[in-house]
Order: C-alpha cells, then sequence, then structure tokens
C-alpha cells in the first residue's frame, strides 16, 4: 500500500547522499553496536527454546501474548518507506497520504471479526482458510498469488531499498573492489535470514518487541524537537495553509481533497484506501500470522488492539515531521546558525536527523532504518516459508513428520532468501521504472482476495465455485490492469478506446473499489447456480453456522476494557478527519 510513497523514496535516494545529511559519530557507532548485541541476544535465547514441530517454528507455539503480537503487526509493516517517503510525502503534498496510515484502523476488524474464525479453524496459513471455507483449488490460487507477490514485490523492494538507504547511510561506494550496495544488501538479507531461520516466529515477534520502542523512540525525539524548532503546531498550521496543492482550492493541510485532484480524489481515496485496508489487514498471510500465533481469541484479539493503537502513530512520528521540516524552510528557521533548508522534500527525515538531534540520537535513528527493514523483511520469510511448506509441501505429503515439515521450513526460508537475491539485478536494472508498476500491485491484488473472505464469512451462500471463480476473476482482472499498463506506457501513440479507458484511464483508486464489486457480484452469481458446501465443512466458518457453544467461547474472550480501547482508537480515527477534513 505504500508503493507510490517508495517510488519517490527510491528516485530521491539516487538525487542525494544521505551521508551529507546524516554524520554518523563514534557515539552513535556505539549505539548501533548495542543495538546488534541486543538483537544477538534475544536471537540466542529464542534458539535455545528448541522448537519441535512447525507450529512452534511458524506460529511460536500460538502461544504469543498481545504485547508481542501487537508490536510485531506494527514493525512488519513499518519500513522505510515511513522513515524518509512518508515524511517526504508530508513535505510535498502535505496530509493526502495520511488516508493510508488512518486506514490502521481497520486492524479492529481483524481482531472483532476474523480472529475468531481464524482460531476455532485453527488453521496455519490464509489458503488453508479458504480450503476449509471453499475448496483445495481456492488454497492453491491464493498461495501462488501470494508466493509470487511476496518474493517478487514485498522481499524484492525491502531488500532493494535496503542496499541503498545504508549505502548511502555510510556514504559507502566500494569496498573491497565490489559495489557496496551488494554487500549492504546482501548483507541484510543475510543477517535477517540467520535469526529468522534459527529462531521462526518466535524470532520475529521478540525482536519486534526490541525494536518497535527504537522506531518510536526516535522518531517521537525527532517530532518535539523539530516542533520546538518552528515555534508550535500553530506555526506548520500558517505554512501549510496558504500552500496550494491543486487548483481547487486544497491546500497542504487539507485531508479530504476535490474529487477532481488527479492524486487524491476524496470518494477514490476512501474507497481505494478501505479495499486495500481491508485485505492488508484483515486476509494478508503478512499480518494474519502474527495473530494466529496467540494463544488463545483474548490474547490474538488486544494484540490486535494494541497494534492499531501503534499504527495511528506514523501519522504523527512520520507524515508530520515532513510538514514541520517543510514549514521550517518556508519560515527560515534557523537552526545552530545555520538556515534550515532540504535538497528536496524526500530529504526531510534525515535532515530534520542532522539538524536536530544530539549525538547518539542519529546511531538510533539508523537503529530505527536497521529494524524497519529487517522487521519487515524478517515476516516475509517467515510467512513465505509458511506458505510454501504448509499449502504446498504438506498438501503433497500429509504424512510427513514434524521434524520434516520443520526442516522443509527453514529451506523454504533459505529459497526465499536466495530469490530475493537473484531478482537484486533485475531490480537494479529497470529502477525506478519497476516501482511505478508496483505501486498498483496491491491495489489490483486486493479486490478478488477481499470479496472471497468477505462473502465467504458472511454468507453462507457463498459456494465453493463461487469463492474460486471470485478469486480467478480478480487475478485475471489484475494481470489485465497490470499489462494495460506497460503496454500504455511503451511511448507509442495510441487511439481512445473502451479497453483503455477502463484498463488504463481509470483511477486506480476507483479502478480498485469497481474490481471489488466486480468480483463480489462473480462470486453470487456463479454461487446461484452452483452447489452449495455441506453444512458440516463450513460450521463455525460463517456468521450463519456458528454454534451457540461457538458463540459463547468468543464471548467469553473479550470484556469492557477491549470494548473500552476499541472505541478510543475509532474516536481518535474521527477527530483526526474532524480536524484535518
Amino acid at each position: 500500500m505504500y508503493f507510490q510513497i517508495f517510488c519517490r523514496e527510491i528516485k530521491c535516494i539516487a538525487k542525494y547522499s544521505f551521508l551529507n545529511i546524516i554524520i554518523v559519530g563514534t557515539l552513535d557507532y556505539i549505539v548501533i553496536a548495542l543495538f546488534a548485541i541486543a538483537m544477538i541476544g534475544i536471537v540466542v535465547w529464542v534458539f535455545k527454546q528448541k522448537q519441535k514441530s512447525s507450529g512452534d517454528f511458524f506460529l511460536a507455539g500460538r502461544d504469543a501474548t498481545w504485547l508481542a503480537i501487537g508490536a510485531s503487526i506494527f514493525a512488519s509493516n513499518i519500513g522505510s518507506e515511513h522513515l524518509i517517503g512518508l515524511a517526504g510525502a508530508g513535505a510535498s503534498s502535505g496530509m493526502a497520504m495520511a488516508h493510508w496510515e488512518i486506514q490502521g484502523w481497520m486492524i479492529l476488524i481483524l481482531g472483532w471479526v476474523f480472529v475468531p474464525f481464524y482460531s476455532r479453524s485453527m488453521v496455519l496459513t490464509m489458503p488453508e482458510f479458504l480450503e476449509r471455507r471453499y475448496n483445495k483449488e481456492s488454497r492453491t490460487i491464493l498461495s501462488v498469488i501470494s508466493l509470487v507477490s511476496y518474493v517478487l514485490t514485498k522481499v524484492a523492494v525491502t531488500v532493494y531499498a535496503g542496499g541503498l538507504v545504508f549505502k548511502e547511510v555510510f556514504g559507502i561506494q566500494e569496498l573491497w573492489g565490489i559495489d557496496f550496495f551488494w554487500i549492504a544488501a546482501i548483507g541484510l538479507v543475510l543477517l535477517t535470514a540467520l535469526y529468522t531461520v534459527i529462531g521462526g516466529m518466535k524470532s520475529v515477534l521478540y525482536t519486534s518487541v526490541l525494536q518497535t520502542p527504537i522506531l518510536l523512540i526516535g522518531s517521537l525525539v525527532i517530532l518535539v524537537l523539530s516542533l520546538k524548532a518552528v515555534g508550535g503546531w500553530d506555526q506548520v498550521l500558517e505554512a501549510c495553509r496558504v500552500t496550494p496543492v491543486n487548483e481547487y482550492g486544497d491546500s497542504m493541510i487539507n485531508l479530504i481533497r476535490s474529487n477532481r485532484d488527479a492524486n487524491f480524489p476524496w470518494l477514490g481515496v476512501f474507497i481505494g484506501s478501505s479495499v486495500i485496508g481491508f485485505w492488508y489487514w484483515c486476509t494478508d498471510q503478512f499480518i494474519v500470522q502474527r495473530v494466529l500465533s496467540g494463544k488463545d481469541e483474548t490474547q490474538a484479539r488486544r494484540g490486535a488492539i494494541f497494534g492499531a493503537y501503534l499504527k495511528l502513530t506514523p501519522v504523527f512520528l512520520f507524515l508530520i515531521p515532513g510538514m514541520v521540516a517543510f514549514a521550517m524552510q518556508k519560515h527560515g528557521i534557523t537552526v545552530n546558525g545555520e538556515t534550515f533548508t532540504m535538497s528536496s522534500a524526500d530529504a526531510a527525515f534525515p535532515t530534520l536527523v542532522a539538524k536536530l538531534l544530539p549525538a547518539g540520537f542519529k546511531g538510533l535513528v539508523v537503529c530505527g532504518i536497521l529494524a524497519a527493514l529487517m522487521s519487515s523483511l524478517a515476516s516475509l520469510f517467515n510467512s513465505s516459508a509458511m506458505l510454501f511448506t504448509i499449502d504446498f509441501y504438506k498438501k503433497y505429503r500429509p504424512k510427513a513428520s514434524e521434524k520434516t515439515l520443520l526442516y522443509v521450513g527453514r529451506v523454504a526460508t533459505v529459497v526465499v532468501v536466495v530469490l530475493g537475491i537473484l531478482w537484486i539485478p533485475v531490480m537494479k536494472s529497470v529502477g525506478s521504472v519497476l516501482y511505478n508498476y508496483l505501486q498498483d500491485v496491491q491495489s489490483v491484488l486486493a479486490p478478488g482476495i477481499a470479496a472471497a473472505f468477505l462473502l465467504g464469512i458472511c454468507s453462507k451462500k457463498a459456494t465453493p465455485k463461487g469463492g474460486m471463480w471470485g478469486l480467478i476473476a480478480g487475478f485475471i482482472i489484475g494481470i489485465t490492469r497490470l499489462g494495460a499498463k506497460v503496454y500504455y506506457t511503451s511511448g507509442a501513440t495510441f487511439s481512445d478506446s473502451w479497453f483503455k479507458y477502463l484498463f488504463y484511464d481509470t483511477n486506480w483508486l476507483f479502478f480498485c473499489g469497481g474490481m471489488l464489486l466486480f468480483c463480489m457480484l462473480v462470486i453470487v452469481v456463479v454461487s446461484r447456480f452452483t452447489t452449495p458446501a455441506p453444512a458440516e465443512q463450513i460450521v463455525g466458518l460463517t456468521f450463519g453456522s456458528t454454534t451457540d457453544e461457538q458463540k459463547a467461547v468468543t464471548r467469553a474472550s473479550w470484556n469492557k476494557w477491549d470494548v473500552i480501547h476499541s472505541a478510543i482508537i475509532i474516536l481518535i480515527t474521527v477527530v483526526f478527519y474532524w480536524y484535518f477534513w
């Protein structure tokens, strides 16, 4: 969901060197070393806890608490696109990208609506859940889509970013005659893979507990110091309100913008961000695997609630500092005897770091960048390996021992690592061109999957064939959309046609919403003419088939404080929209 921001980040990295901005001193290197020691300590501790089964490796033995689950959800989601790109978005376009961040409230839907179904089904993966609800073909389709997208997009993007970012952070062009990009990228991959292969989900969860506070503390310090330097929030509002972002009267401070805005039409944003948010937070293995590791419904739900709290912070910790940097430059604020200036909007975050942070805190920020990259990459490795092991290997080797599954899981992790490394040259050769297409990937993957899960849980009438063809329709339309993007941006001249208008000219946000409706329609129509699943197959997997006993278990898993905290999150979201309307 953040490829649009990330595209700009990569272009920025190519334009300027972080070395000229973030000067890392001795004390900062000490901080980085302490972070590394703490990470090693956690991995060693996890390694000493013997993992005897695939459930131990992939889901931490289903024994995770709400603290580890929530921290892992947040740390897995936050990447370098937040630390740099989101601040850059704030400095260039103001509050527009906040929609994607504030949609984190949908983690509550995961906790309150989907966790009971996922928990009582005792599945390990989302494709496995679709097999329980629909058929084995649906499982295979989703597994293939997920694995390919993880390796070629999420893993590749994170690895590529890591190589570029750390090459510039440390200002090293070559080492031992080798481009430092390769050393940084492969080093990041191998380091992350090492503790993922050794410790599995436990390593991912408990390193996240360390990484999350580092991300929060480092960014919070920047927010406080930058607001102090600019003269307070009122100065930021003054600068942003007088800066237009389109010809329709909207300024940088406006969250809701004219529906004629080319980039952020308010209706399209609400539709597109909701569809993508629902898919990402409620159905994507990358996120859902964290709540599946909970010891019970209570811990899983509270982990989701805690994750939703944490997901409210990126707007304030990353985007608003970008707006502050813009205001500081606009007002000509002097810092340490020098007028504050940025080489580009995307330089907002590192410039604030360099100008405002004392020694030691710069090292903390570098640790934050490293933590963001490693946590996302570790989660991807573990999720990808789990999808292969459970949805492919175990499917065709149902009698395989737990020891064998554990071994295959580790091997699968290594394979994903190798594929990610092999994909780097492709990423490096096409550069920013690829990112222009990657921003559309999630918007065309999400609708078909979201439709299958939404109707699958809400209605008993959705048949196995209906769910399967909904997934297939979503995949075909998505591939057609991506192919059209490639075809019509080739540089040739093309005449107008309904195909070009629909699959290329239509705003990607509106297209995403239209895809969801179409895929839901496919499921409904096909279900009308095909045989429903046997009642015993779907018991407990839909609202209409949940037994009284299952309802009682779910009711006993929450109390008034879970409701109160969820209400607080919704209230904060509503107030945020009201304030920046």
